[in-house]
């Protein structure tokens, strides 16, 4: 009886990782998100800036 609540308790522990590293995870995605549609159009004028001295010249 002992050792299947210590592998009932493993199990709990196991599954609460998962959630922690998948809403680590959500996070990281949404940060990265919001960065890119912050920077997204310096980043495009940068690009358009090198391709037009590129084909300029």
């Amino acid at each position: 009886m002992v050792r299947l609540f210590e592998m009932w308790l493993w199990l709990r522990e196991k599954g609460q990782s998962l959630v922690e590293y998948a809403l680590i995870l959500v996070l990281i995605a949404v940060v990265v998100i919001a960065i890119l549609t912050i920077l997204g159009t310096q980043v495009s004028q940068v690009f358009s800036r090198i391709s037009s001295t590129l084909g300029g010249s």
